[in-house]
């Protein structure tokens, strides 16, 4: 389509990197093939981690690996900027000088 797109994401391993690895390579594979990626690029963001974390999930009990990671993306879809992340990884927006709060990372403390 006529659309432009960017994404970007950070993942940052916990026990290892074999699950900041696979996020990093299928992650963004899932979102883009995500049947909702126009119209609902929000929600094609929050199934694709349930769907990389299950993909993770089924390797790493069939490899026996015992790692996570925390993740954090940002697409962009034309002006319209869309955040998705899991754990306490962090966006900032900086605008005009300034920074934009536009999350509340998961902390342990948080209900």
């Amino acid at each position: 389509d006529d659309i432009d797109r960017a994404y970007f994401a950070v993942f940052d391993g916990h026990g290892g990197v074999d699950a900041a690895n696979y996020s990093a390579t299928h992650l963004h594979v899932n979102v883009g093939l995500h049947e909702e990626i126009v119209k609902n690029p929000a929600e094609a963001l929050k199934c694709s981690f349930q769907k990389t974390d299950e993909m993770f999930l089924f390797k790493a009990k069939r490899e026996k690996l015992r790692s996570g990671t925390t993740g954090v993306s940002a697409l962009i879809v034309g002006n319209e900027l869309h955040i998705a992340w899991l754990g306490d990884s962090q966006v900032m927006l900086v605008q005009q000088g300034k920074a934009v709060t536009l999350m509340e990372p998961h902390k342990p403390e948080r209900e």
